[in-house]
C-alpha cells in the first residue's frame, strides 16, 4: 500500500490576484505588506489580518495561520536565548536573579518583536501555497 501525500489544491491555478515567487511573497509579509502585490498593509491591527487587499483584491482573511506563528515564534526565540544564556553563564557566572532579570524581559520582546512578521510570512507562504480556508473546508 502506497502512503498517502497530501498535497494542496491546485484546480484553480490562476487566482484573480497576483502571485509571485515563494520567496517574494515571504518577504512581503515579513514586511506587513500583501504577500500578492506588496503595496497595501497586511494587518488591520497588531496581528488581525485584512479581509482583503485594497490594491489586488487578494482574499487575505481567507489565510487562516492559527497556532503557526506563535509556534514559530516560540522556537525562534528558543534557539536564540538558550544558548545566549548557557554563554552568559559560562562565561561571567552571574547570580541568577541577574540572569533573570536579562532573559525574562529579553524573551518577552523578542516574542512581542518577531511575532508579527513571522504571521505575516506565515501568511505569505499560505497564500503562495494556496492554503486558503475555502480550500480547506472541502478537504
Amino acid at each position: 500500500m502506497a502512503p498517502i501525500q497530501w498535497q494542496p489544491d491546485r484546480s484553480d491555478k490562476d487566482p484573480s490576484w497576483p502571485m509571485p515567487p515563494m520567496g517574494t511573497a515571504i518577504g512581503r509579509g515579513l514586511l506587513g505588506r500583501c504577500p500578492s502585490c506588496g503595496n497595501c498593509h497586511l494587518f488591520n491591527g497588531f496581528l488581525r489580518v485584512r479581509e482583503t487587499c485594497q490594491g489586488c483584491g487578494a482574499p487575505l482573511g481567507l489565510a487562516r495561520a492559527d497556532d503557526a506563528p506563535p509556534y514559530f515564534t516560540i522556537l525562534l526565540v528558543g534557539h536564540l536565548l538558550v544558548p545566549a544564556m548557557f554563554m552568559v553563564d559560562r562565561a561571567w557566572t552571574p547570580e541568577i536573579w541577574v540572569m533573570t532579570a536579562i532573559f525574562v524581559p529579553l524573551a518577552a520582546i523578542l516574542s512581542v518583536g518577531l511575532l508579527r512578521p513571522i504571521k505575516g510570512g506565515t501568511v505569505g507562504l499560505m497564500m503562495k501555497l494556496n492554503m486558503l480556508k475555502e480550500h480547506m473546508d472541502s478537504v
